[in-house]
């Protein structure tokens, strides 16, 4: 497999009453092509903040990081996070007076990638894939569950046609069977579509049926497996 997103010698921290606290201290790790990864790490662990660099929504102070064997600072933030990569909600983050459907056309036209003329078609096709049908695709989605949400959400970060998909605790909002839901999309996406799912979860249920479980303690990225 070769390697999607790599992270080299990363270093983060702020100020705290005073005094500097190290978040991300000299890390490095390789994430491969069409893997489920699960960070996992106590609270206050940097996990969320590792995420938010990772997909470009903010920035280390040190080190590098590269997509695809490019430097994202050679790419760009904004067209990485526009052209690249998608991103996972615990709270969704849909636009509410949307419906569905809406939801996946609007990240459709949000990207520089090449798209579909029938972008609505697909939509629907994308939707079902994730067990949202037609009617339900066409409801404002503040009248569906939170697993079903969810699951919207999912394919509007695969809707601009990307490779790489980042998760913050996305079942953390859901019950038990509906984040087995969910973890079957993760592994579908990975197995059967070479996307590569880096998902930062609490969830031991999540982990244990991810490809690849990575600690994050001190600083450091550590293999569970």
């Amino acid at each position: 497999m070769s390697t999607k997103l790599k992270i080299e010698n990363i270093n983060y921290g702020y100020i705290d009453g005073g005094y500097r606290r190290e978040i991300l201290k000299d890390l490095s790790y390789n994430f491969e092509e069409g893997k489920f990864y699960t960070i996992l790490g106590p609270s206050g662990s940097g996990k969320t903040t590792l995420l938010s660099i990772l997909a470009g929504l903010d920035k280390q102070e040190s080190g590098s990081i590269s997509f695809d064997g490019e430097d994202l600072d050679k790419i760009g933030l904004y067209k990485y996070r526009r052209n690249k990569i998608g991103v996972v909600f615990q709270a969704y983050n849909l636009i509410q007076y949307l419906t569905g459907i809406e939801n996946i056309e609007v990240a459709m036209l949000e990207t520089d990638n090449p798209m579909p003329k029938n972008q609505k078609e697909i939509g629907y096709a994308l939707l079902e894939k994730f067990g949202i049908v037609k009617s339900k695709a066409e409801r404002l989605v503040t009248h569906l569950s939170g697993g079903e949400q969810q699951r919207i959400a999912i394919a509007r970060a695969l809707a601009s046609n990307v490779d790489l998909i980042f998760a913050d605790e996305p079942t953390g909002n859901l019950d038990t069977a509906t984040e087995q839901e969910i973890i079957s999309i993760f592994k579908m996406l990975t197995e059967k579509f070479g996307k590569t799912v880096i998902v930062v979860t609490h969830s031991n249920e999540v982990s244990k049926l991810s490809d690849h479980r990575v600690f994050l303690k001190e600083g450091k990225l550590v293999d569970l497996d």
